[in-house]
């Protein structure tokens, strides 16, 4: 089950629930500081709070879920309410969107659309089964728990960009940044996808991450992939770590990797 939050913020509130259960929410009301018009809803029950860009989500005791903040990032889930009267266990907030998940493993999305509020092209697939879902600015992707992955949404945060619509098999952990993803696969190798100029494209180290890989870090523009011998694989945008030639031969026997962003 995730990770409870009793204090979660958006890009410019906050929001905390009280030990009654009830929420309490202040900074700019257009990111979600004024909760008046859903104060009724949040009086108590609530367990989990969940900060998007500009939205809040709420999850409460019964399995029902709250929204508020800027309708156009998500503070309006009116179009999907039906579905979120119960039974959601956790949610995850890219920058325009949510995906809620919920205790049959369906998954249920709201927000702007080509940033992964539309969901309707993987319906589908996300009916059941869904164990585990990663975001990043303007995307998701879905691990299942026979291991199979769907992603959806854009390689940029306005929905500009290319469509994801990325699957694949026998994946064991995924990983994110600012606008690509990074995927283990049971085998050890790695897949990446997303915006090729933020380590969507790993092509140019793809024969180094064909296996032993064990761990990936992502900042805003690269990954950084540490292997079962010690050594670290780095692809994305050079001039934010993703080219790490100068310092190759002090790469060797490393234990983990920490990304700044």
């Amino acid at each position: 089950s995730a990770e409870l939050s009793k204090l979660s913020a958006t890009k410019r509130a906050f929001a905390f629930t009280q030990e009654d259960g009830s929420v309490l929410a202040w900074g700019s009301p257009d990111s979600g500081g004024d909760h008046s018009s859903v104060a009724d809803q949040l009086a108590s029950g609530v367990i989990n709070l969940i900060g998007g860009y500009h939205a809040f989500a709420a999850i409460k005791e019964d399995g029902s879920v709250v929204t508020w903040g800027d309708p156009s990032y998500g503070g309006d889930s009116s179009n999907v309410a039906a579905l979120l009267t119960s039974g959601v266990k956790d949610i995850i907030a890219a920058k325009g969107a949510f995906a809620a998940i919920k205790v049959d493993g369906s998954v249920i999305t709201w927000g702007q659309a080509p940033c992964g509020g539309d969901s309707s092209d993987v319906a589908t697939q996300l009916s059941s089964d869904v164990a585990e879902i990663v975001a990043n600015q303007s995307a998701f992707a879905a691990l299942k728990g026979d291991g199979t992955l769907i992603s959806w949404g854009s390689t940029d945060n306005e929905g500009y960009g290319q469509a994801i619509a990325y699957t694949d098999t026998n994946i064991k952990e995924v990983f994110a940044n600012k606008f690509a993803f990074a995927a283990i696969k049971d085998d050890g190798g790695l897949v990446t996808w997303g915006h090729s100029s933020y380590g969507g494209d790993s092509s140019s180290v793809q024969t180094e991450l064909s296996s032993g890989v064990k761990e990936v870090s992502g900042n805003y523009f690269a990954f950084a992939a540490l292997k079962e011998d010690g050594s670290v694989v780095t692809w994305g945008k050079s001039s934010h770590g993703g080219d790490s030639s100068s310092v190759a031969d002090q790469l060797v026997g490393v234990k983990s990797i920490i990304a700044s962003n």
